[in-house]
């Protein structure tokens, strides 16, 4: 046990020692190493000082990396310093490969920049030493890294022919322009319809690629959206799947301007699951599902109503169980309810609630806690 403590202290040592060298590099300035959170965080778990200030270790990773359209990895690591007082930070990864070299061999990157490369470079070179209490691989975690890797291949493989068909489409949307027979409505009605198709394959590629993301260690988007434009737009998009199965979709969303924080394709997921829940609930009816968006005090409440069969008293506290179902076997895997509960609670920190009667219909809930809005400069 003393020996692997004194292992463990040795390397955070080394890594200290690395941090400071960086500091002296850079002006005295702090420098510190982040882990990203499953929520997109920076958590620090190092410093160049003994007792670094709070400001010399919080920063936007998001608002960071934007700049330079670079991923925010789970688990990944950065080091950095702030640059000024304007809140400007340079920031580097860490890992264990140096980086390619600049386009065209020209060298645009800081010195600042420069030195905590360097600095990524030799912890991610010291993190991949042997660790003493390092788990050994063995066939089964082999096994399961594959399975966890076959999502992303999926993705991959459909999200291609899927880009490869929306820019089948756009040439379309461009012949139906420029075709000067047309009748004027009848264009204007294909053009409508073209985009929405338009729509629902680009929400399809980004949710597919958001897998790959997640497949690779990714987090989903975490960014601030406007929920009423999220929640008009997968009204319109599932308006026709609604009308072919028979049933009429209305919308009720007259709120707007009112922003969350997460991922826009996650809300958009829980609305598909629940509006298609409803249609099938709906079946042989001539009743509209019916969706609402209300801000009601420091929450957004979104409703999917429909007059279909309704859930037995008994089926009501499992349907959110992951593979309950009571469609017929292969008309429904049991899982649109259960995500449509993990991510209401664990990415917005909302809840869903249902109310349901035999013969007379259901209505699902979700509630979202607002977070603080932005000032009207900010928007």
């Amino acid at each position: 046990m003393n020996e692997q403590q004194n292992a463990g202290d040795s390397h955070v040592a080394r890594r200290r020692e690395i941090l400071r060298q960086a500091s002296v590099a850079l002006q005295g300035r702090v420098v510190a190493m982040w882990e990203v959170t499953p929520r997109a965080q920076v958590l620090p778990i190092l410093t160049s000082a003994l007792q670094a200030p709070p400001e010399a270790t919080t920063f936007d990773l998001s608002a960071t990396l934007q700049r330079w359209s670079a991923p925010i990895i789970q688990g990944s690591r950065w080091v950095g310093c702030r640059l000024d007082d304007s809140d400007r930070w340079c920031i580097a990864p860490v890992r264990s490969q140096p980086p390619a070299p600049p386009p065209g061999g020209v060298e645009r990157r800081s010195r600042e920049r420069m030195t905590l490369e360097l600095a990524g470079l030799c912890l991610g070179l010291i993190d991949q030493t042997p660790r003493m209490t390092a788990r050994p691989r063995t066939p089964e975690s082999d096994a399961l890294a594959e399975l966890v890797r076959q999502p992303s291949v999926i993705a991959h493989e459909v999200a291609n022919p899927l880009t490869a068909a929306l820019a089948g489409l756009d040439w379309c949307f461009k012949r139906v322009r420029e075709a000067v027979s047309l009748d004027p409505a009848l264009r204007a009605g294909i053009l409508e319809d073209l985009t929405g198709v338009a729509e629902g394959m680009d929400q399809a590629i980004a949710f597919l690629r958001s897998i790959q993301d997640r497949a690779r260690g990714g987090l989903a988007r975490w960014e601030r959206f406007d929920a009423g434009q999220v929640i008009r737009s997968c009204v319109a998009l599932e308006r026709p799947l609604a009308r072919k199965a028979g049933i009429a979709l209305e919308g009720t969303v007259a709120i707007s301007g009112v922003y969350l924080q997460g991922d826009p394709n996650a809300l958009y997921q829980v609305l598909t699951n629940l509006i298609r829940n409803a249609v099938s609930a709906s079946q042989g009816g001539r009743t509209p599902v019916v969706v609402t968006l209300a801000h009601a005090g420091d929450v957004l409440r979104l409703a999917v109503q429909d007059r279909g069969v309704g859930i037995a008293t008994e089926h009501r506290d499992r349907i959110f169980d992951p593979g309950f179902t009571t469609r017929a076997f292969g008309s429904g895997s049991g899982t649109g309810l259960t995500v449509v509960r993990e991510i209401t609670q664990e990415m917005f920190k909302g809840q869903v609630d249902v109310q349901s009667a035999l013969g007379q219909g259901t209505t699902f809930t979700v509630t979202l806690p607002i977070p603080p809005q932005r000032g009207p400069r900010g928007r």
